[in-house]
């Protein structure tokens, strides 16, 4: 039974398989493009503390990079405006059925050749993020004290 609820939830939530999560995934890519924002942009150092210490640890040009798109973001949205539209190129939309090292060299050949692509969903956050976790839930398996107090500002 649980086998089955774990392939019915991950048919919902995988772009690839389901059109609803496509459409979603479409939607919010290109809110964020218009922005000029990274889908881990998002994230809140203040809301969870596991989030700050993944940031903490990344090179600081990537934390850099972060808080200037960030800033950018805030200054469209309090003009009202978006990013010009070269500055929004958009991705290319491959059918799912294409050849997955085609697919991906035509990428590759994209992105070099328009270096202001936004690109919402390549992460720079989340693998950072779960080897926090990771380190979080081994510590309190093994009955350490925790390195912070999880409290909400």
């Amino acid at each position: 039974m649980s086998s089955l609820m774990n392939a019915l939830s991950n048919w919902l939530v995988n772009p690839r398989r389901n059109p609803l999560a496509r459409l979603h995934m479409h939607a919010v890519s290109s809110r964020l493009r218009k922005y000029g924002l990274r889908y881990d942009d998002l994230y809140d150092p203040y809301f969870d503390l596991d989030i700050k210490e993944a940031l903490g640890r990344l090179p600081m040009e990537v934390v850099d990079a972060r808080i200037q798109r960030l800033k950018r973001a805030m200054d469209l949205s309090m003009k009202h405006q978006y990013l010009p539209e070269h500055l929004q190129v958009r991705a290319p939309s491959f059918p799912l059925d294409l050849d997955l090292s085609i697919h991906i060299m035509v990428v590759i050949v994209v992105t070099v050749a328009s270096e202001a692509q936004q690109v919402p969903f390549r992460g720079y956050l989340s693998d950072m993020l779960a080897l926090v976790k990771k380190e979080n839930a081994e510590r309190e398996a093994l009955g350490a004290l925790p390195l912070y107090q999880r409290t909400l500002p």
